[in-house]
């Protein structure tokens, strides 16, 4: 079967602890055995539908339980499941599906009006699945998903069957560039994600049997939640991971970000595993266990892990103030390469920010081609071999670009630069596609953000170039101030003096009501600088 298969595992889960939970909402709670059932229903509606193999599936929702259903059934059906992001305007959402060539989209009702919109700009789309979320009434044009999810009457396989050859496929960017979508074969993010909790998934399972991992797990695992959104990677990637250890996948009611709801589901469910992304989750969810000492019964929490933008030590050594017996795993991947780095935090042994120790075999190349060597000062970008995607789906010269070979060994080396220190360790510095050229020196924006946000008046802050005729480009910082702060432009760039290089120091500070970052934590740097601009009366 060429590798391992999501549906494979999760069938054999379904049939060992069918009456265990296996996905949580508020009140809804589906079970092994109907989860399995709901994705059996879905994957037989698609497939007499027309499917074909490895045809795309987009998944236009909210964090709800239709989410993994959805990609239930098509690992079963052997087709590919798409994440789309919410945010997304009618463009967006119109070249993404069409890029994806996809033939479904399985969409809440609240999205009604946008589908509608774009939906003569896609004829190559055949269902359009209508999860009820109250919203309204059910469009004519469209079918139900709860009529599809009802349909099965056993276990739905195609003639084609399953393989560790089939893909997901997960849309990455938009910031710097047209989204992108990576190619996973199942099998390679079996093993680079899920095989952490279970190494029974790191053997050929034409040799130990498709049984074998699942004979290894003795009762469901912890419940885990991904507070973070389901359509980016760091969310959809721990939700595969929570499952495949056969725990349940609990979700927030909320689409946004209620720290309160979240402790309360944590303690309620006694949830054992909880993904954010950095500082947007870390502080919010500190501030409140400030303000609110005691209230919560946080010990069933033993692991914390997040991915995706920078994790503060401040934030860290807080949360562990709460809960000492957590780990606090800090995660430097990304939706094109799992395991580039990470950091991992205990009570009274906290990882210093954009710290992180090499993932196994990775290596820092600088961009003339050479290996960075430890305490040299170069700077260079990030790859990891070992289990990787395909590539970018229909997009030849950008996959050429990011995975490369390197003294004979293939590795994804999607673009983040970082330094390596004397003891191997690395200090991530940020994208290159935002790096600032200030008379001649390169300046990663994260390096400078993070030396903002020690300041105790910034709640949060973005650093972009602008144009400036002796510099070439000028950093600016855009802050958002705490709460009852106010900022005092010269103090915190002498702040920033005092941690970094007086050249990386921003020329200019300008303020925000809020940066708005992206649910996934990241920020629209074109947004911020065009931002900047216009505060400062620049126009180019």
């Amino acid at each position: 079967m060429a590798g391992w298969n999501f549906a494979e595992l999760w069938e054999r889960i379904a049939d060992r602890f069918g009456d265990a939970p296996a996905l949580v909402q508020g009140e809804r709670r589906t079970t092994w055995a109907e989860f399995d059932r709901r994705a059996d229903g879905l994957a037989r509606h698609l497939l007499d539908g027309g499917a074909q193999h490895q045809d795309k599936v987009a998944l236009y929702l909210y964090n709800a339980p239709e989410y993994m259903e959805g990609a239930f059934g098509c690992f079963k059906a052997g087709l590919v499941p798409v994440n789309t992001n919410y945010r997304y305007l009618d463009d967006e959402l119109a070249y993404l599906w069409d890029n994806a060539d996809a033939v479904a989209v399985i969409f809440h009702g609240c999205f009604s009006e946008r589908v509608d919109a774009v939906r003569e700009r896609l004829p190559n789309v055949r269902h359009w699945l209508w999860v009820d979320d109250g919203s309204g009434p059910m469009p004519d044009w469209a079918e139900s998903y709860e009529d599809a999810v009802a349909g099965a009457s056993g276990r739905t396989v195609p003639e084609w069957g399953r393989s560790g050859d089939d893909i997901l496929m997960i849309y990455t960017g938009g910031t710097t560039g047209m989204p992108k979508g990576v190619m996973w074969r199942q099998d390679d993010l079996i093993r680079a994600v899920i095989a952490v909790g279970n190494p029974v998934l790191l053997e050929d399972p034409d040799e130990v049997g498709l049984d074998a991992p699942i004979d290894a797990i003795e009762s469901p695992g912890a419940p885990g939640l991904p507070a973070c959104p389901l359509m980016h990677g760091t969310g959809w990637f721990t939700a595969n991971l929570y499952l495949t250890a056969a725990g349940a996948l609990v979700l927030l009611e909320n689409r946004h970000l209620d720290v309160e709801e979240m402790l309360d589901t944590i303690e309620r469910e006694k949830v054992g595993g909880l993904t954010i992304v950095g500082d947007a989750f870390a502080k919010p969810i500190l501030k409140v266990l400030d303000a609110n000492e005691g209230r919560w019964d946080l010990s069933s929490l033993v692991l914390i892990t997040s991915s995706g933008v920078m994790w503060s030590e401040a934030a860290k050594q807080g949360l562990l103030r709460h809960n000492p017996g957590m780990l606090l795993i800090d995660s430097f991947s990304s939706s094109e390469a799992i395991g580039l780095g990470q950091s991992v935090s205990a009570a009274g042994a906290e990882e210093k920010t954009a710290h992180f120790n090499l993932g196994a075999g990775a290596k820092v190349i600088t961009d003339d081609g050479r290996e960075v060597q430890p305490g040299s000062g170069d700077r260079g970008r990030v790859a990891v071999p070992g289990h990787q995607p395909i590539g970018y789906y229909k997009d030849p010269e950008k996959t050429a670009a990011t995975f490369i070979e390197f003294e004979g060994t293939r590795y994804s080396m999607p673009g983040d630069y970082a330094t390596v220190e004397a003891d191997g360790t690395i200090t991530l510095l940020g994208r290159g596609s935002v790096c600032i050229n200030t008379g001649g020196e390169k300046v990663f924006p994260e390096e400078v953000e993070e030396a903002l946000k020690t300041n105790p008046a910034v709640l949060d802050a973005v650093v972009v170039g602008v144009p400036d005729d002796k510099f070439g480009e000028a950093i600016t910082a855009v802050v958002e101030c705490a709460d009852d702060a106010s900022v005092d432009g010269d103090a915190l760039i002498d702040h920033v003096k005092e941690h970094l290089a007086h050249y990386k120091a921003p020329k200019t500070v300008v303020t925000i009501d809020t940066i708005g970052r992206a649910p996934n934590g990241k920020v629209d740097y074109k947004r911020m600088r065009a931002y900047a601009l216009d505060q400062l009366g620049i126009s180019v």
